[in-house]
């Protein structure tokens, strides 16, 4: 059974952004479910086996708080074996296992994961049985619509197969592999998949505004909708889309909020091992369209630790 969701707009889980951190601040800000990045089921393996050895857990590599609750853990990877093995790993730690068939980079498609797995309807078939077999908790499924134009409509048969293995829950992105993130997400498909599945959709793609999410609702009848991009340093949207859809309004925040915001992020990355890499990369996302956002950007490029960071970001109160 899935658990309850306070709220149906969902956090996407994104490589190097979705950290503990952003997380727990779109939790807050009204997210009903959050994924985390997602994760080879083979490093969970081969860290299980270093933490056994120092009596720590799972959660060392996978760091969360159980505030983000109902959580998602999202894994990636093909062998069979590998598979039920990790999935049974996390199952304690999480609400959620969350597998992806959506990921359109080159170096997980080329190992046989994300996207790519789209074609192999008999691989899929025997992934969604293993992972459904192997544990408890609810089994959902992330994929896009096909690998290129001429195979778009491969989604089809892979959500058949899906409800079929006893897959809960389908989140959709509706572009191509080969598309990346470029052109439109189709959501005349999010309608078509809502209309031959009996599972809840969640829709996915091109949501950057309040009025994206309420008319992706209305067009497509899907069930919740997933943000990914759209919530990069603004992790307002999650309570502007659900006030917009109870009262069709919302409160508009200004750029020191998106400020105030930041140090709220950064000060939670304090409990976390996250890499100041990424710390940076939401500096530059929650000063995106901020005037003088350009020169700050390259002043946060050159910080070598948080402590710099939180000095470039103080001067931004003046530029507003």
């Amino acid at each position: 059974m899935l658990p309850k969701f306070s709220s149906p707009a969902f956090l996407a889980p994104m490589a190097g952004v979705s950290d503990p951190a952003l997380r727990l601040q779109c939790k807050k800000m009204g997210a009903g479910l959050v994924v985390t990045e997602f994760t080879s089921i083979h490093s969970i393996i081969a860290k299980e086996k270093q933490f056994k050895e120092k009596m720590q857990t799972i959660r060392e590599f996978i760091e969360y708080s159980d505030q983000e609750r109902p959580l998602s853990i999202q894994l990636f990877g093909s062998d069979l074996n590998a598979l039920e093995k990790a999935a049974k790993i996390v199952e304690p730690f999480f609400d959620i296992i969350d597998y992806n068939m959506g990921c359109p980079a080159p170096h997980i498609t080329q190992q046989m994961a994300g996207g790519a797995l789209l074609q192999e309807a008999n691989l899929t078939q025997q992934i969604f049985s293993t992972l459904v077999n192997a544990v408890k908790k609810p089994v959902t499924l992330k994929i896009r619509s096909g690998v290129t134009d001429t195979s778009k409509f491969l989604f089809r048969e892979i959500a058949e197969i899906a409800e079929d293995e006893g897959i809960q829950m389908i989140t959709f992105h509706p572009r191509t592999v080969s598309q990346g993130y470029s052109g439109h997400a189709d959501w005349k498909m999010i309608k078509e998949l809502k209309e031959i599945s009996n599972i809840p959709i969640v829709g996915n793609g091109d949501i950057v505004t309040p009025e994206d999410a309420k008319t992706m609702f209305d067009e497509t009848g899907c069930d919740y909708v997933m943000i990914g991009r759209g919530a990069m340093g603004n992790p307002f949207l999650f309570e502007q889309i659900n006030d917009f859809l109870k009262t069709n309004s919302y409160k508009e925040y200004s750029f020191k909020d998106r400020l105030d915001s930041f140090f709220d992020y950064l000060h939670l990355t304090n409990a976390y091992k996250i890499k100041f890499a990424n710390i940076k990369g939401q500096a530059m996302r929650f000063t995106k369209g901020m005037k003088g956002g350009s020169k700050l950007r390259s002043k946060i490029t050159l910080s070598k630790n948080t402590v710099e960071l939180e000095k470039i970001m103080s001067t931004a109160y003046s530029l507003d």
